[in-house]
């Protein structure tokens, strides 16, 4: 972590988080058209069952750290329909999306995917929005190539890639997903991905040259891929429509694939590191959102794995990264949930995609 952020200087909570004006010039002041959310992953959340904190007890950590939003993680996690609205009014949270993967390249499988779509877009809209910026966004992504995963990231072995004949269906699948989010009053995102069909700043290039699908830029994930974040946003302007703001090594991921390890022994090896401690140029993608006038959700990720470090090292982490891009200028606006009474401690209690 970077030894410049003082955690005196810098309040946690949201309401603090809203100097500067909406309307400055972009590129000028701190970036306020953004509230910033945390995610499950942060604290090894990957799957619905058997998750290695309840739900109410990574609400409250998120809270008290000062974030206003959450993603939703596997879904049914934080519970469905009046459960999870009630959940995070009681936090006074925000919710940002969730990650929903279907099977583009194989046309039965995505058939047979699409219950979980519908599924996920009953959760998401069934979510009270206060402004149509900060609605939930269904995250469409890949599942695991699980050639990709075992070596993620660069150079990708081209025999693993889509082909030219493969693409054209793929887009097609991935634009009826879109429009089934659409007609439920949902904008959906596609997030590239480590060790999936959707990788490299090529492979993005072509989703978003096929389709109208908008875009959640993943700095990690592109860094680790071989793209340039701050270049990225400037090049994708105009189809960024959320942001997950993630550190990333790239020496650590070179010394996992020399082990032939996978993504998920990269996760367990820290590729994810907190924010400042990885190679990720966080004051410039902060002045570049700025540049494009970038509003809605900023996601901050730390992928960590679901076992192995406590819950106080999770939650200093996650107020430690609010307060390093604050001190890079991204300072968010509350959630307009207002907190409710604390609820009850809860009793403490995969599918990859951070």
């Amino acid at each position: 972590m970077d030894a410049a952020a003082d955690p005196a200087a810098v309040s946690r909570t949201p309401e603090a988080r809203t100097e500067g004006s909406a309307d400055e010039p972009h590129g000028q002041g701190p970036l306020t058209r953004v509230r910033i959310a945390s995610a499950p992953v942060n604290f090894g959340v990957y799957t619905a069952e058997g998750a290695p904190i309840a739900a109410d007890e990574m609400l409250a950590t998120m809270r008290d750290a000062g974030y206003a939003g959450t993603d939703s993680g596997p879904i049914g996690y934080l519970g469905t329909g009046a459960e999870l609205s009630d959940r995070l009014a009681r936090h006074g949270l925000g919710l940002a999306g969730g990650w929903v993967d279907l099977r583009y390249g194989d046309a039965a499988g995505f058939e047979e995917d699409l219950d979980g779509l519908d599924a996920a877009l009953d959760v998401f809209a069934g979510v009270p929005v206060d402004d149509p910026r900060f609605a939930p966004r269904p995250t469409l992504a890949c599942p695991a190539n699980p050639a990709r995963f075992a070596r993620p990231g660069e150079p990708v072995d081209p025999a693993l890639r889509l082909s030219a004949e493969e693409w054209p269906g793929f887009a097609v699948r991935v634009l009826r997903a879109a429009a089934l989010c659409r007609d439920r009053g949902l904008e959906p995102v596609f997030h590239h991905h480590l060790g999936t069909d959707v990788e490299t700043v090529e492979e993005i290039e072509r989703l978003l040259g096929l389709t109208d699908v908008s875009l959640c830029l993943d700095t990690g994930h592109l860094w680790l891929a071989g793209g340039d974040p701050v270049a990225a946003i400037g090049r994708w302007a105009g189809r960024i429509r959320q942001v997950h703001v993630k550190d990333a090594s790239r020496d650590t991921l070179a010394r996992v694939r020399a082990a032939d390890g996978d993504l998920w022994e990269a996760v367990r090896r820290g590729v994810f590191p907190p924010l400042g401690a990885g190679d990720l140029d966080i004051e410039a993608v902060v002045r570049a959102l700025g540049r494009i006038g970038y509003e809605g959700w900023v996601v901050v990720e730390q992928d960590v794995a679901g076992t192995g470090r406590g819950l106080g090292a999770v939650a200093a982490d996650q107020r430690a990264n609010l307060d390093r891009l604050a001190l890079a200028g991204l300072i968010g606006g509350p959630s307009a949930v207002p907190p409710a009474p604390p609820a009850p401690p809860a009793p403490r209690g995969r599918r990859y995609g951070g």
